[in-house]
């Protein structure tokens, strides 16, 4: 068994204005730190383009017909003060939610031991009927529901380490008992949401925010008093992981001092957990991460760990 690495073209496809943090070089940093030697035993997919069906499970059709419609043929339409969509953006959109759903099939079914999808725009902040943050569509909360309605299964957990709160995941699980969503996130920081007492329907939503200048003592604490403990309860058959590196110590969108050694090690104790409940079995996608150095550097460690864990 190996880790699979999802990916594809159209995903440089989507540009963003000069000067947008969430820029096609973030692509392309990924791909130069995982095509050393050390990453040769990748097994490298092209990320299919996301069935409408599965964008349904947490999107209304409306939602998904007017990003549709807003697609220029030239230049950039602005959604919000920081989403915008050019030509490119839909089908760059869809080979993300596509990607870890296929990442998903591929663990689930055994091909692969667990999965990372470096694809873009991120998902995590897009709600049922809003893009925002940089986002189009819920990737992650898409995958959770293709798990359990498509494969069956009963219990899927998502851990979202990105400095900004998931609130798109959030309000897209916030009445699904089957899905753990847990959060570390820095506070106060867009886009505001994610205060502990958000805790979804059924008390299947953990908020565990951080203040600005907490570093990897403080996370790991975090993960370890609170999170891992309700995660090792809910016995996941299947986790996710919403993995943005914009907590690093050199990101420049927010204050959170993580180093790239925090990031691998709170990737092992995700596997960790994932070996005693579901058979190792890890899909994880990216979200943030916009200072191109440490994003490259925390997701090689990221990689590095779902390897050797894979093998």
């Amino acid at each position: 068994m190996t880790t699979a690495l999802f990916s594809h073209p159209d995903c440089l496809g989507h540009v963003a204005p000069p000067g947008h943090a969430e820029r096609v070089e973030r692509m392309q940093a990924i791909e130069t730190a995982l095509s050393g030697t050390g990453f040769a035993a990748l097994d490298r997919r092209e990320a299919p383009l996301a069935e409408r069906e599965d964008l349904l499970r947490v999107h209304p059709e409306s939602h998904i017909a007017a990003i549709e419609a807003a697609i220029p043929t030239d230049g950039w339409v602005a959604l919000d003060a920081d989403t915008n969509v050019m030509s490119g953006s839909l089908t760059a959109a869809l080979r993300s939610a596509g990607g870890v759903c296929a990442a998903v099939d591929a663990v689930i079914a055994g091909e692969v031991a667990n999965a990372f999808c470096a694809t873009r725009p991120p998902g995590h902040h897009a709600e049922k009927t809003t893009p925002m943050g940089f986002c189009l569509f819920g990737n992650i909360s898409i995958a959770a529901k293709r798990a359990l309605d498509v494969h069956g299964l009963h219990r899927v957990a998502i851990m979202d380490f990105d400095v900004h709160h998931g609130n798109g995941t959030q309000d897209l699980l916030w009445d699904e008992p089957r899905v753990l969503f847990a959060s570390t996130h820095q506070m106060p920081l867009y886009p505001g949401s994610g205060n502990p007492h958000e805790t979804g329907a059924h008390g299947n939503i953990m908020n565990v925010p951080l203040p600005p200048g907490a570093g990897g003592v403080q996370f790991r604490k975090a993960m370890e008093q609170q999170i891992l403990p309700a995660l090792e309860d809910f016995a996941p058959e299947l986790l996710l992981i919403s993995a943005g590196f914009d907590a690093h110590s050199d990101d420049p969108l927010a204050q959170l001092e993580f180093s790239v050694e925090d990031f691998a090690w709170v990737t092992s104790a995700l596997c960790d957990l994932a070996d005693r409940h579901c058979g190792g079995r890890v899909v994880s996608t990216l979200e943030g991460g916009y200072d191109l150095d440490a994003l490259a550097a925390s997701v090689a460690a990221h990689v590095q760990v779902l390897m050797e864990r894979g093998k």
